[in-house]
Protein backbone atom coordinates (compact mmCIF):
# COMPACT_ATOMS: atom_id res chain seq x y z
CA UNK A 1 0.00 0.00 0.00
CA UNK A 2 1.26 3.45 -0.88
CA UNK A 3 -0.14 6.98 -0.62
CA UNK A 4 0.74 9.66 -3.17
CA UNK A 5 -0.37 12.95 -4.64
CA UNK A 6 -1.65 15.01 -1.70
CA UNK A 7 -4.80 17.03 -2.28
CA UNK A 8 -8.00 18.16 -0.68
CA UNK A 9 -11.38 16.67 -1.52
CA UNK A 10 -14.93 16.69 -0.17
CA UNK A 11 -14.94 12.93 -0.76
CA UNK A 12 -13.51 10.42 1.68
CA UNK A 13 -13.33 7.77 -1.07
CA UNK A 14 -13.18 8.18 -4.85
CA UNK A 15 -13.10 5.27 -7.27
CA UNK A 16 -12.27 6.84 -10.63
CA UNK A 17 -12.71 5.08 -14.00
CA UNK A 18 -12.42 1.58 -12.52
CA UNK A 19 -12.31 -1.32 -14.99
CA UNK A 20 -12.20 -4.93 -13.81
CA UNK A 21 -12.29 -7.90 -16.20
CA UNK A 22 -12.82 -11.64 -15.72
CA UNK A 23 -12.71 -14.39 -18.38
CA UNK A 24 -15.52 -13.68 -20.81
CA UNK A 25 -16.89 -10.58 -19.05
CA UNK A 26 -16.06 -6.96 -18.14
CA UNK A 27 -17.54 -6.79 -14.64
CA UNK A 28 -16.74 -3.09 -14.14
CA UNK A 29 -16.43 -0.90 -17.25
CA UNK A 30 -15.04 2.59 -16.54
CA UNK A 31 -17.02 3.15 -13.30
CA UNK A 32 -16.68 6.24 -11.10
CA UNK A 33 -18.04 6.28 -7.54
CA UNK A 34 -17.54 9.08 -4.98
CA UNK A 35 -18.38 8.73 -1.28
CA UNK A 36 -18.83 11.83 0.89
CA UNK A 37 -17.87 11.92 4.55
CA UNK A 38 -20.66 10.85 6.88
CA UNK A 39 -23.09 9.84 4.15
CA UNK A 40 -24.91 6.58 3.40
CA UNK A 41 -24.34 6.01 -0.30
CA UNK A 42 -26.37 3.21 -1.91
CA UNK A 43 -25.05 1.17 -4.81
CA UNK A 44 -27.93 -0.16 -6.88
CA UNK A 45 -28.01 -2.48 -9.87
CA UNK A 46 -29.32 -5.72 -11.32
CA UNK A 47 -27.85 -9.11 -10.43
CA UNK A 48 -24.46 -9.26 -12.11
CA UNK A 49 -24.29 -5.48 -12.65
CA UNK A 50 -20.86 -5.36 -10.98
CA UNK A 51 -21.73 -3.95 -7.55
CA UNK A 52 -20.01 -6.59 -5.42
CA UNK A 53 -17.03 -6.65 -7.78
CA UNK A 54 -16.58 -2.89 -7.43
CA UNK A 55 -16.69 -3.12 -3.64
CA UNK A 56 -14.28 -6.06 -3.70
CA UNK A 57 -11.88 -3.84 -5.66
CA UNK A 58 -12.17 -1.18 -2.94
CA UNK A 59 -11.57 -3.80 -0.24
CA UNK A 60 -8.48 -5.18 -2.01
CA UNK A 61 -9.90 -8.55 -3.01
CA UNK A 62 -9.50 -7.74 -6.71
CA UNK A 63 -6.95 -5.62 -8.55
CA UNK A 64 -8.50 -3.46 -11.30
CA UNK A 65 -7.06 -3.36 -14.80
CA UNK A 66 -7.64 0.41 -15.04
CA UNK A 67 -8.54 3.32 -12.80
CA UNK A 68 -7.46 4.69 -9.45
CA UNK A 69 -8.71 4.93 -5.88
CA UNK A 70 -8.34 8.02 -3.74
CA UNK A 71 -8.85 8.47 -0.02
CA UNK A 72 -9.21 12.05 1.22
CA UNK A 73 -7.95 13.26 -2.15
CA UNK A 74 -4.79 11.11 -2.12
CA UNK A 75 -4.23 8.25 -4.55
CA UNK A 76 -3.85 4.95 -2.70
CA UNK A 77 -2.96 1.44 -3.77
CA UNK A 78 -5.03 -1.34 -2.22
CA UNK A 79 -3.49 -4.69 -3.09
CA UNK A 80 -5.21 -6.83 -0.46
CA UNK A 81 -7.68 -6.57 2.46
CA UNK A 82 -4.85 -5.79 4.86
CA UNK A 83 -4.14 -2.63 2.87
CA UNK A 84 -7.84 -1.75 3.04
CA UNK A 85 -7.90 -2.29 6.81
CA UNK A 86 -4.82 -0.08 7.22
CA UNK A 87 -6.78 2.63 5.40
CA UNK A 88 -9.69 2.08 7.82
CA UNK A 89 -11.91 0.45 5.17
CA UNK A 90 -14.07 -2.47 6.34
CA UNK A 91 -16.55 -4.76 4.58
CA UNK A 92 -19.45 -6.98 5.60
CA UNK A 93 -19.82 -9.52 2.82
CA UNK A 94 -23.11 -10.92 1.53
CA UNK A 95 -22.08 -14.35 2.81
CA UNK A 96 -20.53 -13.78 6.22
CA UNK A 97 -16.84 -14.53 6.83
CA UNK A 98 -17.16 -16.02 10.32
CA UNK A 99 -15.75 -19.20 11.88
CA UNK A 100 -18.77 -21.01 13.23
CA UNK A 101 -17.01 -22.96 16.02
CA UNK A 102 -15.39 -19.81 17.42
CA UNK A 103 -17.12 -17.50 19.89
CA UNK A 104 -18.39 -14.08 18.89
CA UNK A 105 -15.51 -12.47 20.78
CA UNK A 106 -12.86 -14.59 19.05
CA UNK A 107 -14.38 -13.88 15.62
CA UNK A 108 -14.30 -10.14 16.26
CA UNK A 109 -10.66 -10.00 17.36
CA UNK A 110 -9.36 -12.62 14.89
CA UNK A 111 -6.45 -11.05 12.98
CA UNK A 112 -6.27 -8.06 15.33
CA UNK A 113 -5.49 -9.83 18.61
CA UNK A 114 -3.83 -8.20 21.61
CA UNK A 115 -1.06 -10.29 23.11
CA UNK A 116 1.14 -10.08 26.18
CA UNK A 117 4.35 -12.10 26.41
CA UNK A 118 3.12 -14.18 23.50
CA UNK A 119 -0.25 -14.96 25.09
CA UNK A 120 -3.63 -13.80 23.85
CA UNK A 121 -5.30 -11.22 26.12
CA UNK A 122 -9.04 -10.79 25.86
CA UNK A 123 -9.86 -8.43 28.72
CA UNK A 124 -9.06 -5.17 26.93
CA UNK A 125 -10.73 -6.45 23.75
CA UNK A 126 -13.86 -7.42 25.66
CA UNK A 127 -14.06 -3.96 27.24
CA UNK A 128 -13.60 -2.20 23.89
CA UNK A 129 -16.24 -4.38 22.17
CA UNK A 130 -18.70 -3.87 25.04
CA UNK A 131 -18.27 -0.10 24.70
CA UNK A 132 -18.78 -0.25 20.92
CA UNK A 133 -21.77 -2.51 21.36
CA UNK A 134 -23.42 -0.05 23.73
CA UNK A 135 -22.51 3.04 21.68
CA UNK A 136 -23.99 1.75 18.40
CA UNK A 137 -26.83 -0.41 19.71
CA UNK A 138 -25.20 -3.71 18.68
CA UNK A 139 -26.02 -6.06 21.54
CA UNK A 140 -24.38 -9.50 21.18
CA UNK A 141 -23.41 -12.40 23.43
CA UNK A 142 -19.62 -12.37 23.22
CA UNK A 143 -19.28 -15.88 24.64
CA UNK A 144 -21.80 -17.59 22.33
CA UNK A 145 -20.51 -19.68 19.45
CA UNK A 146 -21.37 -18.28 16.04
CA UNK A 147 -23.06 -21.55 15.03
CA UNK A 148 -25.58 -21.06 17.86
CA UNK A 149 -26.67 -17.46 17.14
CA UNK A 150 -29.17 -16.04 14.65
CA UNK A 151 -28.22 -14.61 11.27
CA UNK A 152 -29.03 -11.14 12.60
CA UNK A 153 -26.57 -11.62 15.46
CA UNK A 154 -23.95 -12.90 13.00
CA UNK A 155 -24.33 -9.69 11.06
CA UNK A 156 -23.88 -7.62 14.22
CA UNK A 157 -20.71 -9.61 14.83
CA UNK A 158 -19.44 -8.64 11.37
CA UNK A 159 -20.23 -4.97 12.02
CA UNK A 160 -18.41 -5.08 15.36
CA UNK A 161 -15.41 -6.63 13.57
CA UNK A 162 -15.20 -3.47 11.45
CA UNK A 163 -15.72 -1.08 14.35
CA UNK A 164 -13.17 -2.94 16.50
CA UNK A 165 -10.57 -2.18 13.81
CA UNK A 166 -11.48 1.54 13.93
CA UNK A 167 -12.77 1.49 10.34
CA UNK A 168 -14.16 4.77 9.00
CA UNK A 169 -15.46 3.55 5.62
CA UNK A 170 -17.95 0.71 6.02
CA UNK A 171 -19.08 -1.43 3.08
CA UNK A 172 -22.28 -3.48 3.40
CA UNK A 173 -22.87 -5.97 0.58
CA UNK A 174 -26.57 -6.94 0.45
CA UNK A 175 -26.80 -6.71 4.26
CA UNK A 176 -30.53 -7.45 4.49
CA UNK A 177 -30.70 -10.44 2.14
CA UNK A 178 -30.97 -12.96 5.00
CA UNK A 179 -32.65 -10.85 7.68
CA UNK A 180 -36.18 -10.83 9.03
CA UNK A 181 -38.27 -7.63 8.68
CA UNK A 182 -37.63 -6.82 12.34
CA UNK A 183 -33.87 -7.32 11.94
CA UNK A 184 -33.93 -5.13 8.82
CA UNK A 185 -35.54 -2.29 10.76
CA UNK A 186 -32.88 -2.65 13.45
CA UNK A 187 -30.10 -2.62 10.85
CA UNK A 188 -31.48 0.52 9.18
CA UNK A 189 -31.33 2.30 12.53
CA UNK A 190 -27.81 1.01 13.14
CA UNK A 191 -26.68 2.40 9.76
CA UNK A 192 -28.18 5.79 10.61
CA UNK A 193 -26.42 5.74 13.99
CA UNK A 194 -23.10 4.92 12.35
CA UNK A 195 -23.48 7.74 9.82
CA UNK A 196 -24.45 10.17 12.60
CA UNK A 197 -21.19 9.25 14.36
CA UNK A 198 -19.23 10.26 11.24
CA UNK A 199 -18.82 6.88 9.55
CA UNK A 200 -19.07 6.84 5.74
CA UNK A 201 -21.17 3.94 4.44
CA UNK A 202 -21.42 2.19 1.08
CA UNK A 203 -24.62 0.17 1.02
CA UNK A 204 -25.29 -2.40 -1.73
CA UNK A 205 -28.93 -3.38 -2.01
CA UNK A 206 -31.63 -4.49 -4.44
CA UNK A 207 -34.42 -3.36 -2.14
CA UNK A 208 -35.76 0.02 -3.21
CA UNK A 209 -37.71 0.58 0.02
CA UNK A 210 -34.52 0.29 2.07
CA UNK A 211 -32.57 2.55 -0.26
CA UNK A 212 -35.28 5.21 -0.09
CA UNK A 213 -35.42 4.86 3.71
CA UNK A 214 -31.76 5.03 4.64
CA UNK A 215 -29.53 6.44 1.88
CA UNK A 216 -28.46 10.00 1.09
CA UNK A 217 -27.38 9.34 -2.50
CA UNK A 218 -27.68 6.45 -4.96
CA UNK A 219 -25.29 5.34 -7.68
CA UNK A 220 -26.81 3.02 -10.28
CA UNK A 221 -24.90 0.41 -12.32
CA UNK A 222 -26.25 -1.56 -15.27
CA UNK A 223 -24.43 -4.43 -16.99
CA UNK A 224 -21.10 -3.31 -15.58
CA UNK A 225 -21.46 0.34 -16.60
CA UNK A 226 -22.11 3.54 -14.64
CA UNK A 227 -25.63 4.90 -15.22
CA UNK A 228 -25.71 7.84 -12.84
CA UNK A 229 -25.80 9.19 -9.27
CA UNK A 230 -28.88 10.86 -7.79
CA UNK A 231 -29.90 12.37 -4.48
CA UNK A 232 -32.34 10.01 -2.79
CA UNK A 233 -34.63 12.86 -1.70
CA UNK A 234 -35.03 13.91 -5.35
CA UNK A 235 -36.01 10.52 -6.82
CA UNK A 236 -38.51 7.69 -6.28
CA UNK A 237 -38.67 3.90 -6.54
CA UNK A 238 -40.03 3.87 -10.08
CA UNK A 239 -37.28 6.15 -11.40
CA UNK A 240 -34.59 4.10 -9.67
CA UNK A 241 -35.97 0.83 -11.01
CA UNK A 242 -36.07 2.29 -14.53
CA UNK A 243 -32.43 3.40 -14.19
CA UNK A 244 -31.42 -0.01 -12.89
CA UNK A 245 -33.20 -2.19 -15.46
CA UNK A 246 -33.36 0.20 -18.40
CA UNK A 247 -37.12 -0.14 -18.84
CA UNK A 248 -40.33 0.46 -16.87
CA UNK A 249 -40.76 -2.20 -14.18
CA UNK A 250 -44.06 -3.49 -12.82
CA UNK A 251 -43.61 -3.09 -9.05
CA UNK A 252 -47.01 -4.65 -8.22
CA UNK A 253 -47.89 -8.28 -9.00
CA UNK A 254 -50.50 -8.43 -11.75
CA UNK A 255 -52.69 -11.51 -11.33
CA UNK A 256 -56.30 -12.57 -11.77
CA UNK A 257 -58.25 -14.15 -8.88
CA UNK A 258 -57.25 -17.77 -8.27
CA UNK A 259 -59.44 -20.70 -9.31
CA UNK A 260 -58.48 -23.50 -6.93
CA UNK A 261 -59.00 -27.06 -8.18
CA UNK A 262 -58.45 -30.41 -6.53
CA UNK A 263 -56.16 -30.92 -3.55
CA UNK A 264 -52.50 -31.49 -4.50
CA UNK A 265 -50.85 -31.38 -1.04
CA UNK A 266 -52.69 -32.51 2.09
CA UNK A 267 -50.87 -32.01 5.41
CA UNK A 268 -52.47 -33.64 8.46
CA UNK A 269 -51.35 -33.26 12.09
CA UNK A 270 -47.76 -32.90 10.95
CA UNK A 271 -45.01 -32.49 13.56
CA UNK A 272 -41.24 -32.19 13.17
CA UNK A 273 -38.89 -32.44 16.18
CA UNK A 274 -36.54 -29.59 16.97
CA UNK A 275 -32.80 -30.02 16.54
CA UNK A 276 -32.12 -27.64 19.44
CA UNK A 277 -34.68 -28.24 22.20
CA UNK A 278 -37.18 -30.79 23.51
CA UNK A 279 -40.37 -29.30 22.06
CA UNK A 280 -41.40 -29.74 18.45
CA UNK A 281 -40.17 -27.25 15.87
CA UNK A 282 -43.41 -27.91 13.94
CA UNK A 283 -46.38 -28.93 16.03
CA UNK A 284 -49.61 -30.57 14.77
CA UNK A 285 -49.91 -28.60 11.54
CA UNK A 286 -52.76 -29.30 9.07
CA UNK A 287 -53.62 -27.54 5.81
CA UNK A 288 -54.14 -28.14 2.09
CA UNK A 289 -52.77 -26.64 -1.11
CA UNK A 290 -54.88 -26.96 -4.25
CA UNK A 291 -54.32 -26.70 -7.96
CA UNK A 292 -54.32 -23.13 -9.19
CA UNK A 293 -53.49 -21.33 -5.94
CA UNK A 294 -50.51 -19.81 -4.15
CA UNK A 295 -50.57 -20.55 -0.44
CA UNK A 296 -47.98 -18.68 1.60
CA UNK A 297 -46.56 -19.64 4.98
CA UNK A 298 -45.63 -16.34 6.60
CA UNK A 299 -43.92 -15.72 9.92
CA UNK A 300 -40.89 -14.31 11.65
CA UNK A 301 -37.81 -16.35 10.82
CA UNK A 302 -37.19 -19.20 13.24
CA UNK A 303 -40.83 -20.07 13.93
CA UNK A 304 -40.77 -23.45 12.23
CA UNK A 305 -41.07 -22.57 8.54
CA UNK A 306 -37.65 -24.00 7.68
CA UNK A 307 -38.27 -27.15 9.73
CA UNK A 308 -41.63 -27.67 8.03
CA UNK A 309 -40.07 -27.42 4.57
CA UNK A 310 -37.30 -29.82 5.62
CA UNK A 311 -39.97 -32.27 6.82
CA UNK A 312 -42.01 -31.86 3.64
CA UNK A 313 -39.09 -32.33 1.26
CA UNK A 314 -37.48 -35.15 3.25
CA UNK A 315 -34.44 -33.27 4.53
CA UNK A 316 -35.67 -33.96 8.08
CA UNK A 317 -37.70 -36.87 9.47
CA UNK A 318 -41.18 -36.11 10.73
CA UNK A 319 -42.21 -37.04 14.25
CA UNK A 320 -45.89 -37.64 13.48
CA UNK A 321 -48.67 -36.88 11.04
CA UNK A 322 -48.99 -37.49 7.32
CA UNK A 323 -48.21 -35.90 3.96
CA UNK A 324 -50.25 -36.73 0.88
CA UNK A 325 -49.03 -35.46 -2.49
CA UNK A 326 -51.09 -36.10 -5.63
CA UNK A 327 -53.11 -38.75 -3.76
CA UNK A 328 -49.92 -40.60 -2.72
CA UNK A 329 -48.75 -40.91 0.88
CA UNK A 330 -45.18 -39.57 0.82
CA UNK A 331 -44.68 -39.38 4.59
CA UNK A 332 -41.96 -42.04 4.61
CA UNK A 333 -40.60 -41.75 1.06
CA UNK A 334 -37.03 -40.67 0.39
CA UNK A 335 -36.13 -37.34 -1.18
CA UNK A 336 -35.80 -38.63 -4.74
CA UNK A 337 -39.22 -40.28 -4.69
CA UNK A 338 -40.87 -37.22 -3.15
CA UNK A 339 -39.39 -35.03 -5.86
CA UNK A 340 -41.24 -37.01 -8.53
CA UNK A 341 -44.16 -34.59 -8.12
CA UNK A 342 -42.43 -31.72 -6.31
CA UNK A 343 -40.12 -28.88 -7.29
CA UNK A 344 -38.19 -27.21 -4.47
CA UNK A 345 -36.56 -23.78 -4.50
CA UNK A 346 -34.58 -24.07 -1.24
CA UNK A 347 -33.94 -21.42 1.38
CA UNK A 348 -30.17 -21.91 1.38
CA UNK A 349 -28.96 -21.84 -2.22
CA UNK A 350 -25.41 -22.83 -1.30
CA UNK A 351 -26.24 -25.68 1.05
CA UNK A 352 -29.24 -27.25 -0.70
CA UNK A 353 -29.59 -25.55 -4.09
CA UNK A 354 -26.28 -25.86 -5.90
CA UNK A 355 -23.07 -27.83 -6.09
CA UNK A 356 -20.84 -24.77 -6.12
CA UNK A 357 -17.86 -26.39 -7.82
CA UNK A 358 -20.00 -27.87 -10.60
CA UNK A 359 -20.59 -25.93 -13.79
CA UNK A 360 -23.84 -24.08 -14.39
CA UNK A 361 -24.98 -26.71 -16.92
CA UNK A 362 -24.28 -29.54 -14.48
CA UNK A 363 -26.33 -27.79 -11.82
CA UNK A 364 -29.21 -27.34 -14.26
CA UNK A 365 -29.65 -31.14 -14.59
CA UNK A 366 -28.86 -32.21 -11.01
CA UNK A 367 -32.22 -33.99 -10.65
CA UNK A 368 -32.77 -34.85 -14.31
CA UNK A 369 -29.54 -36.42 -15.54
CA UNK A 370 -31.05 -39.93 -15.34
CA UNK A 371 -33.89 -38.99 -17.69
CA UNK A 372 -33.67 -40.36 -21.26
CA UNK A 373 -33.27 -36.83 -22.62
CA UNK A 374 -29.94 -36.48 -20.83
CA UNK A 375 -28.50 -40.00 -20.68
CA UNK A 376 -28.23 -43.02 -22.93
CA UNK A 377 -26.76 -46.37 -21.95
CA UNK A 378 -25.68 -44.91 -18.60
CA UNK A 379 -23.66 -42.20 -20.35
CA UNK A 380 -24.49 -38.50 -20.10
CA UNK A 381 -25.57 -36.86 -23.36
CA UNK A 382 -23.43 -33.76 -22.94
CA UNK A 383 -24.66 -31.98 -26.06
CA UNK A 384 -28.27 -32.22 -24.82
CA UNK A 385 -27.25 -30.98 -21.36
CA UNK A 386 -25.46 -27.99 -22.94
CA UNK A 387 -28.41 -27.17 -25.19
CA UNK A 388 -30.88 -27.43 -22.30
CA UNK A 389 -28.76 -25.21 -20.05
CA UNK A 390 -28.37 -22.58 -22.77
CA UNK A 391 -32.14 -22.48 -23.23
CA UNK A 392 -32.78 -21.91 -19.50
CA UNK A 393 -29.97 -19.35 -19.26
CA UNK A 394 -31.57 -17.30 -22.04
CA UNK A 395 -35.15 -17.70 -20.80
CA UNK A 396 -34.38 -16.65 -17.21
CA UNK A 397 -31.57 -14.19 -18.06
CA UNK A 398 -28.97 -16.00 -15.94
CA UNK A 399 -25.79 -13.97 -16.34
CA UNK A 400 -22.40 -15.63 -16.10
CA UNK A 401 -18.96 -14.98 -17.53
CA UNK A 402 -18.62 -18.21 -19.52
CA UNK A 403 -22.21 -19.28 -20.04
CA UNK A 404 -23.09 -22.91 -19.28
CA UNK A 405 -19.50 -23.88 -18.35
CA UNK A 406 -19.21 -21.18 -15.66
CA UNK A 407 -18.52 -22.53 -12.19
CA UNK A 408 -21.56 -21.87 -10.00
CA UNK A 409 -19.29 -20.59 -7.22
CA UNK A 410 -18.06 -17.69 -9.38
CA UNK A 411 -21.54 -16.33 -10.14
CA UNK A 412 -23.24 -13.53 -8.24
CA UNK A 413 -25.71 -14.60 -5.55
CA UNK A 414 -28.66 -13.28 -7.53
CA UNK A 415 -27.70 -15.21 -10.65
CA UNK A 416 -27.19 -18.36 -8.59
CA UNK A 417 -30.75 -17.87 -7.36
CA UNK A 418 -32.08 -17.35 -10.88
CA UNK A 419 -30.39 -20.58 -11.99
CA UNK A 420 -32.15 -22.54 -9.23
CA UNK A 421 -35.52 -20.97 -10.00
CA UNK A 422 -35.07 -21.72 -13.70
CA UNK A 423 -34.23 -25.36 -13.02
CA UNK A 424 -37.06 -25.97 -10.58
CA UNK A 425 -39.84 -24.23 -12.52
CA UNK A 426 -38.83 -26.03 -15.71
CA UNK A 427 -39.17 -29.44 -14.05
CA UNK A 428 -42.96 -29.18 -14.52
CA UNK A 429 -44.11 -30.72 -11.23
CA UNK A 430 -47.59 -30.50 -9.70
CA UNK A 431 -46.33 -28.89 -6.47
CA UNK A 432 -43.81 -26.06 -6.34
CA UNK A 433 -42.30 -25.37 -2.92
CA UNK A 434 -40.77 -21.91 -3.22
CA UNK A 435 -38.80 -20.79 -0.15
CA UNK A 436 -37.62 -17.18 -0.36
CA UNK A 437 -37.62 -17.45 -4.18
CA UNK A 438 -36.63 -13.82 -4.77
CA UNK A 439 -33.97 -13.55 -2.05
CA UNK A 440 -31.11 -11.42 -3.36
CA UNK A 441 -32.82 -10.58 -6.66
CA UNK A 442 -33.20 -7.15 -8.24
CA UNK A 443 -36.59 -5.65 -9.07
CA UNK A 444 -36.46 -6.75 -12.70
CA UNK A 445 -35.72 -10.35 -11.74
CA UNK A 446 -38.34 -10.26 -8.95
CA UNK A 447 -40.93 -9.04 -11.48
CA UNK A 448 -40.06 -11.94 -13.79
CA UNK A 449 -40.02 -14.64 -11.06
CA UNK A 450 -43.37 -13.43 -9.69
CA UNK A 451 -44.88 -13.52 -13.18
CA UNK A 452 -43.54 -17.05 -13.67
CA UNK A 453 -45.02 -18.24 -10.38
CA UNK A 454 -48.38 -16.72 -11.28
CA UNK A 455 -48.19 -18.36 -14.73
CA UNK A 456 -47.48 -21.72 -13.05
CA UNK A 457 -50.49 -21.15 -10.79
CA UNK A 458 -52.70 -20.30 -13.76
CA UNK A 459 -51.50 -23.47 -15.50
CA UNK A 460 -52.93 -25.50 -12.63
CA UNK A 461 -49.88 -25.96 -10.43
CA UNK A 462 -50.12 -25.83 -6.64
CA UNK A 463 -47.61 -23.42 -5.12
CA UNK A 464 -46.50 -23.38 -1.50
CA UNK A 465 -44.63 -20.13 -0.90
CA UNK A 466 -42.52 -19.45 2.18
CA UNK A 467 -41.44 -15.83 2.42
CA UNK A 468 -40.19 -13.31 4.96
CA UNK A 469 -40.86 -10.41 2.58
CA UNK A 470 -44.18 -8.93 3.68
CA UNK A 471 -44.72 -7.13 0.36
CA UNK A 472 -44.23 -10.43 -1.46
CA UNK A 473 -46.54 -12.24 0.95
CA UNK A 474 -49.32 -9.68 0.50
CA UNK A 475 -49.07 -9.27 -3.28
CA UNK A 476 -48.33 -12.83 -4.46
CA UNK A 477 -50.41 -15.01 -2.13
CA UNK A 478 -53.98 -16.22 -2.61
CA UNK A 479 -54.09 -17.45 0.99
CA UNK A 480 -51.77 -16.71 3.89
CA UNK A 481 -51.05 -19.18 6.69
CA UNK A 482 -49.22 -17.58 9.60
CA UNK A 483 -46.81 -19.79 11.56
CA UNK A 484 -45.85 -18.87 15.11
CA UNK A 485 -43.73 -21.13 17.34
CA UNK A 486 -44.26 -24.07 15.03
CA UNK A 487 -48.06 -23.80 14.79
CA UNK A 488 -50.45 -22.32 12.24
CA UNK A 489 -52.12 -19.52 14.20
CA UNK A 490 -54.13 -17.88 11.43
CA UNK A 491 -55.37 -18.12 7.87
CA UNK A 492 -55.78 -14.77 6.14
CA UNK A 493 -57.09 -13.51 2.82
CA UNK A 494 -54.54 -10.96 1.50
CA UNK A 495 -57.39 -8.99 -0.09
CA UNK A 496 -59.08 -8.58 3.30
CA UNK A 497 -56.12 -8.00 5.62
CA UNK A 498 -53.15 -5.63 5.95
CA UNK A 499 -49.54 -5.72 7.07
CA UNK A 500 -50.45 -4.55 10.59
CA UNK A 501 -52.89 -7.42 11.17
CA UNK A 502 -50.46 -9.87 9.63
CA UNK A 503 -47.80 -8.60 12.04
CA UNK A 504 -50.04 -9.26 15.04
CA UNK A 505 -50.40 -12.90 14.02
CA UNK A 506 -46.67 -13.21 13.28
CA UNK A 507 -45.76 -12.03 16.79
CA UNK A 508 -48.33 -14.31 18.46
CA UNK A 509 -50.43 -11.38 19.67
CA UNK A 510 -53.45 -12.72 17.78
CA UNK A 511 -54.53 -16.16 16.64
CA UNK A 512 -57.58 -17.87 15.18
CA UNK A 513 -59.29 -20.73 16.98
CA UNK A 514 -57.65 -24.02 16.09
CA UNK A 515 -59.46 -27.33 16.20
CA UNK A 516 -57.64 -30.59 15.70
CA UNK A 517 -54.57 -28.77 14.43
CA UNK A 518 -56.49 -27.13 11.58
CA UNK A 519 -57.37 -23.46 11.29
CA UNK A 520 -61.10 -22.88 11.49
Amino acid sequence: MAEKQPGASEYVIEMLHITKEFPGIIANDDITLQLKRGEIHALLGENGAGKSTLMSVLFGMYKPEKGEIRKNGRVVEINNPNDATALHIGMVHQHFKLIEVFTVLDNIILGAEDTKAGFLTRKAARSKIAALSKRYGLAVDLDAKVEDITVGMQQRTEILKMLYRDNEILIFDEPTAVLTPQEIDELMQILKNLAAEGKSILFISHKLNEIMQVSDRVTVLRKGKYVGTVNTAETNKQQLSNMMVGRPVQLVVDKAPSKPGKVVLDVKHFSVPSRFHSRNAVNDVSFQVREGEIVCIAGIDGNGQTDFVYGLTGLEKAKSGSLTLCDQDITHLNIRKRSANMSHIPEDRHKHGLVLDFSLEQNMVLQRFLEPEFQKGQFIRFAEVRSYAERLIEKFDVRSGQGPVTKARSMSGGNQQKAIVARELDRDKKLIVAVQPTRGLDVGAIEYIHSQLVAQRDAGKAILLVSLELEEVMSLSDRILVMYEGEIVGELDPAKTNVQELGLYMTGARRDSVKGGKVS
